[in-house]
């Protein structure tokens, strides 16, 4: 009886032993749960945002996340079925069959073991996807029995909640082929410039050859794609497998047409944004920019970006912020840079002095040396070709760019006014007041972008009414609000469209004349460091600049020898014969016009209704204000030790009608306004002042003599 109880007592503890060890067992075997393949295709976060143009093109893509190189998630019907059947036969010949343990495989492994034969794998796909979707269970020492166990059950578990096409696509997409290449698709194209649709039976033993040892040489790999291929003659693998690994290949199918504006939008990953780019359009745009940069040469000018608008909705239709090539800057957008404008502000400043009733396109300017003093001292405008060419109409003055006209014109209108006309424009720039500018606003001392400019002339063509551009399918379309008047607006693009008033400055032929109607302007900034040439027709605005983003000047570069070209071949390839010039607002009249003393040539010109003139002429000294025009105030003067100093005497100049003015050197009658004498004053700051017949002050300037 008491060995009865004896061998029923072993018996129930060996099996509480057993169910204890099971237990252990179970518990020390228990892989982490795993995502279902539902989950796992919603967390899948490419690395890469991509730029399509309006009419969904790809015309660029990003890199945003560093951690892998992902791709979009490649489903299985988009992998070539060369593909698919080499790599499962590569790694795991009995997929279809197991239920995520190949038992067949791992006796093998046994025996070969038992016959102290060589080592080999034995996870199936479905083991290596566990791995992949619990690194834990795959990292590195990891070979241990409880270690394959656990996968073996992780693979179980996976077999039963997934069908055997998610398992292959999960794979492909999650295993990494080559260094931080993550998946089929950034294998396919970073390997071979392929989709993974593309993929030849070559390609794939390649990629089947290097899933167990990405960083194999060109030599293993080959010599392991011949394995799995079975074949005799293996040669071609040692060149498929050097050009596989060669040099990293350009994506084919990224075709890199707008980096800048990729690197500014695209910032989070898998971003898909739609632009309002047009494909052809921007190819144009950089190709007619890459072959003045070459005709230039790097060491004339490096740099340049090109910006299309359509003028009805202010849609970007070509943002190249530049080419590379030369450049010692390619990051840096052209298109989005600040730099400072040159001449390229002057059709705004004209606007608006015709519309206050300052001027006339037919007004005469004095294009004559000035000198002007400012808080920081003499202001002396000069121009493009240190000439003057005396008395010329408004248009001339304009299209012809002259620099005194237009700073002529700034005094009349008021720095603070034409600040702010810019500012409503859309330069974002001129953050300060008119001040700060000061005359020299009128020749482009202002920091603006390409964008800008584009922008700002656009509202030129739409009648003076300006709205933001449209960069992509989300931006919404503003209403455009005035900013010029209609008729301002027509008369200026009237007037920097008329080739023969550009003529005396530019020539007949420059790059500037189209066989179509276009309105243009170019421009310079201060030691040749930025060009830039801005115009448009009824249907596009096109902004060039060309430069050198380091802020160097540039070598035997002009108006229209530098920007001009690129504005050209854009211009010639979009609106092949153009749609003729805008049509006349009401509140405009025109005139013949003749000019005294053959100023300019008689003609038709264009005025605000009521403004019309006839005959123009250039006003007579004796009509003007009387002024002191020499010294300027502000100047200062040294006494040479080494010259007498009756020869140092200083000429007194006045102009405008001052018949029976007085001159006085701070409180000496020192004679008549028109005798023009000369001063010998004594060292310090002397007050010079015109006195009409009833000792009324007219004119007075300070100056300082040392």
């Amino acid at each position: 009886m008491n060995t009865l109880f004896t061998r029923t007592g072993l018996t129930l503890a060996a099996c509480v032993a057993v169910i204890l060890a099971f237990a252990a067992l179970d518990y020390a075997t228990l892989p982490p749960p795993l995502p279902p393949y539902a989950q796992v295709r919603a967390d899948w976060h490419p690395s890469e945002a991509w730029l399509y143009d309006r009419n969904g093109i790809l015309i660029d893509s990003a890199r945003v996340d560093f951690a892998a190189r992902r791709l979009a998630w490649t489903p299985l019907d988009k992998v070539s079925g060369p593909a698919r059947t080499t790599l499962v036969a590569a790694e795991d010949q009995r997929f279809y069959a197991h239920g995520g343990v190949d038992w067949l495989a791992l006796l093998g492994i046994a025996r070969d073991k038992a016959r102290g034969g060589r080592a080999r794998g034995g996870s199936t796909l479905s083991m290596q996807l566990a791995g992949f979707l619990a690194p834990d269970l795959a990292a590195p020492g990891r070979r241990h029995l409880w270690d394959k166990l656990r996968q073996m059950r992780a693979a179980w578990a996976i077999e039963r909640g997934w069908s055997k096409d998610q398992i292959l696509e999960a794979y492909l997409n999650l295993a990494g082929f080559r260094g931080e290449a993550q998946g089929i698709g950034a294998a396919a194209l970073g390997l071979f410039g392929k989709t993974p649709d593309a993929l030849a039976r070559d390609d794939a033993l390649l990629l089947a050859a290097l899933l167990p040892e990405p960083q194999a040489g060109a030599t293993a790999i080959a010599r392991r794609a011949c394995a799995i291929a079975r074949e005799k003659d293996c040669a071609r693998f040692d060149g498929l497998a050097a050009a596989m690994l060669g040099p990293a290949r350009s994506l084919a199918l990224d075709p890199g047409l707008a980096p800048h504006l990729a690197g500014r939008l695209l910032t989070k990953p898998g971003l898909r944004i739609t632009t309002t780019l047009d494909r052809r359009i921007q190819i144009v745009a950089i190709r007619a920019l890459k072959r003045q940069l070459q005709g230039l040469g790097g060491s004339r000018a490096r740099d340049g970006a090109v910006v299309v608008l359509d003028n009805e909705s202010g849609d970007v239709l070509a943002y190249v912020g530049g080419i590379g090539g030369a450049s010692t800057a390619p990051s840096v957008d052209g298109a989005n840079a600040y730099r400072q404008a040159g001449s390229t502000l002057k059709p705004f400043l004209y606007a608006q002095a015709i519309e206050r009733g300052y001027l006339t396109p037919a007004s005469i300017l004095d294009d004559s040396p000035v000198q002007l003093d400012t808080a920081s001292g003499l202001y002396v405008p000069q121009n493009y070709d240190r000439g003057f060419k005396g008395p010329v109409s408004a248009r001339s003055a304009l299209a012809g760019s002259l620099n005194v006209p237009a700073v002529r014109t700034l005094l009349l209108v008021g720095t603070d006014r034409f600040r702010d006309r810019l500012w409503d424009s859309g330069y974002r720039g001129l953050v300060e007041d008119g001040a700060y500018y000061g005359f020299s606003l009128a020749l482009g001392s202002a920091e603006v972008t390409l964008v800008e400019q584009a922008d700002a002339y656009r509202s030129l063509a739409q009648g003076g009414a300006w709205s933001p551009v449209r960069l992509t399918d989300k931006d919404p379309h503003e209403p455009a609000r005035p900013v010029t008047t209609p008729q301002a607006a027509w008369l200026v693009a009237d007037m920097i469209a008329d080739a023969n008033a550009r003529a005396a400055t530019f020539g007949l032929d420059s790059a500037l004349r189209l066989p179509f109607w276009a309105a243009v302007k170019t421009g310079t900034s201060k030691a040749m460091r930025d060009n830039w040439c801005i115009g448009f027709t009824r249907r596009y605005t096109v902004a060039v600049w060309v430069g050198n983003l380091e802020g160097d000047a540039m070598r035997a570069v002009s108006g229209t020898s530098g920007a001009a070209p690129v504005w050209r071949d854009v211009m010639l390839a979009l609106d092949g014969q153009g749609d003729g010039p805008p049509p006349r607002p009401d509140g405009i009249e025109s005139a013949s016009i003749q000019f005294a003393k053959h100023i300019e040539q008689p003609r038709t010109e264009y005025f605000l209704k009521g403004t019309a003139q006839r005959q123009i002429a250039f006003a007579p000294p004796e009509s003007r204000r009387p002024r002191i025009t020499n010294p300027v105030s502000g100047s200062v003067y040294a006494i040479d030790p080494d010259i007498p100093p009756d020869r140092q005497r200083l000429a007194v100049g006045v102009s405008g009608s001052a018949l029976a003015h007085r001159l006085f050197l701070d409180k000496t009658d020192i004679g008549a306004a028109d005798s023009q004498p000369q001063i010998l004053a004594p060292p310090g700051q002397h007050r010079l002042r015109l006195v009409d017949l009833g000792g009324r002050v007219v004119d007075q300037v300070l100056f300082t003599i040392r």
